[in-house]
This record gives C-alpha cells, structure tokens and sequence, in this order.
C-alpha cells in the first residue's frame, strides 16, 4: 500500500512540474507616471510585441517621454521618442524608431476593452498589413455600450461579438471600433484609476495635454 501511494504521489509531482514548465510566464511592467504607477501585463500570444517592449523598457527608451494624445472616452497614448521635454507647442506624434512590428491580432480573444494596452500604427491608406509602430502605444479608457449600440456595430463591423465582449463592453467600457485592426498586446492589471484621471485632463486642439504627463521609468518587475 505504501509503495502504491509513493507511486501516486511521484505521478502526481510530475504532473505538476510539467504542467508549470508548459506554462509561459507572464511578463509583468511597471509604468511610472507623474499622475501614478500603472501595472501591465504583456501577452505571450503576442511574442514580437512583447519582446519589443521589454527589449525598448530595458534600453530606458520611455523614460521621460510625455503622454502626446489623450482622447475623453477613449483612450491615452504615449510613446513619442520626440516627446521627452517637447515644449507644448511642439507637434507630436510621429516619432518612432524607423521600424515597424508586424500585427499580432489575436482577436476575439483579445479586444479593446477598458484597460487593454495596444499598439500605435499608421493607417490603412499606408499601412494595409496593420504593422504596428516600434514605440508608440495606447491604454484604453472608452466608454459603456448598451446591447442595442453593439447590434449596431455588428451589423455596420460584420462581426460577432462574443458573450465575454458584450459583458465587459456594456460593464467595463472599452473601443470596440478598433477591434481586430489594432495589436492588443496586454492589460492593465493594476493603475486603471491613474489611466482614468488622465483621460480627464484638460488638451488642446490636437489631444495634447495641456500640461505634460510625464512617464518617469518604465521597469520588468516579477510581481
């Protein structure tokens, strides 16, 4: 009896090992702002955007870059490697790094709800293969859809939403007008209240914060 529950129990270790090795890791990222901390994790689905991130997060590339476009409703981008102290009549916007990351839509499984981190790009005109830009990202804010005004989407979208889209456009928010366009890379998991107070802020003609909302580190963490 005892060497048959030895025997259970050494299966049983080994199922778990191997469940945890088959299991990726998820990437953590600490967002530091003059507004707050914002926490978000990156998706595996998404390797090249994710590993871009990190590979730009550990060269310090977005420390001191500015949040460019702030959108009521909708939306804060960051990520302008010509916004770090740009006066605030400068034009913002256009500054990359002169490549691009090929699109990783995983969609439906991952869309633009509130607190979703997805990448920048140029338009279709220019851009039919969605390739996103090298730095440049947004967090969704967005906004509540009732049933009826997400019928109307599918109808005027020709898609589907999925039972777990329509609850957490209708309770969480979100911009489900970009879906399947964007690269949706990961999340906020911690911080939403920051990204919320920024998308308040006061902005000029062109989305630009009146007063620069700075990103003062940006940090891997494991927790």
């Amino acid at each position: 009896m005892n060497r048959i529950v030895a025997a259970m129990f050494l299966c049983f270790s080994l199922l778990s090992v191997y469940t945890l090795w088959g299991q990726e890791k998820e990437t953590l990222v600490l967002i530091d702002t003059d507004m707050g901390k914002i926490k978000v994790k990156l998706y595996n689905e998404t390797p090249q955007h994710r590993d871009n991130f990190v590979k730009l997060i550990n060269e310090g590339r977005y420390d001191g870059l500015i949040f460019h476009r702030i959108i009521k409703q909708f939306m804060v981008q960051g990520g302008d490697v010509t916004s770090k102290d740009a006066p605030i009549d400068k034009p913002l916007g256009d500054g990359d790094l002169g490549y691009t990351v090929p699109a990783e839509i995983v969609y439906p499984k991952y869309f633009h709800k509130r607190g979703a981190l997805c990448a920048a790009r140029t338009g279709d005109d220019t851009n039919p293969e969605r390739a996103s830009s090298a730095t440049q990202f947004y967090i969704v804010t967005g906004k509540f859809f009732t049933d009826m005004e997400l019928d109307k989407k599918e109808v005027e979208e020709g898609i589907k939403y999925t039972p777990e889209q329509r609850e957490a456009y209708k309770i969480q928010g979100g911009a489900p007008h970009l879906d399947n366009k964007y690269t949706v890379f990961g999340e906020v998991v911690k911080g939403q209240d920051v990204v919320d107070k920024m998308h308040l802020v006061a902005t000029n003609d062109k989305d630009r914060p009146l007063k620069n909302i700075k990103i003062k580190s940006m940090k891997v963490v494991t927790k």
